[in-house]
C-alpha cells in the first residue's frame, strides 16, 4: 500500500510559479516511479510528468516541457512539481500517483493516487 498526499496548490497569476509537493508513505519510496497528472473542468485526466525511482529519468507532456520540472527526494519520501511560467490553461486539479513497475505516461499504469490539489491560474 502507498498513501499519497499532495500540497502546494493555490491561485497564481499568469506567468507566476508554484511548487507542488507529494508526500508518500507505506512502501519504500525509492522502489517505485512517480507521476503527476491533472484534470481540468470538463476534461479528461492528462499526463503531466513522471520520474523514475532513482530520479535518473524524467518524462514530460509537450504542453509543459521547458516550464515544469519534476524531481524527488527519496530521503524525504517526497516528489515535487516545480511549475514556472504558468498559463491559464494550466488550471486544473493536480494529482500525484505511484507506478510500482516503472514511470509511465498513462494513468492506467499507476497503482495509487493522491486526493489532488487545485491550481488556478488567472489571466
Amino acid at each position: 500500500q502507498v498513501q499519497l498526499v499532495e500540497s502546494g496548490g493555490g491561485m497564481v497569476q499568469a506567468g507566476g510559479s508554484l511548487r507542488l509537493s507529494c508526500a508518500a508513505s507505506g512502501r519504500t519510496f525509492s522502489s517505485y516511479g512517480m507521476g503527476w497528472f491533472r484534470q481540468a473542468p470538463r476534461k479528461e485526466r492528462e499526463f503531466v510528468a513522471a520520474i523514475s525511482w532513482s530520479g535518473g529519468s524524467t518524462y514530460y507532456a509537450d504542453s509543459v516541457k521547458g516550464r515544469f520540472t519534476i524531481s524527488r527526494d527519496n530521503a524525504k519520501n517526497t516528489v515535487y512539481l516545480q511549475m514556472n511560467s504558468l498559463k491559464p490553461e494550466d488550471t486544473a486539479v493536480y494529482y500525484c500517483a505511484a507506478d510500482l513497475t516503472g514511470a509511465g505516461t498513462h494513468s492506467y499504469e499507476y497503482d495509487y493516487w493522491g486526493q489532488g490539489t487545485p491550481v488556478t491560474v488567472s489571466s
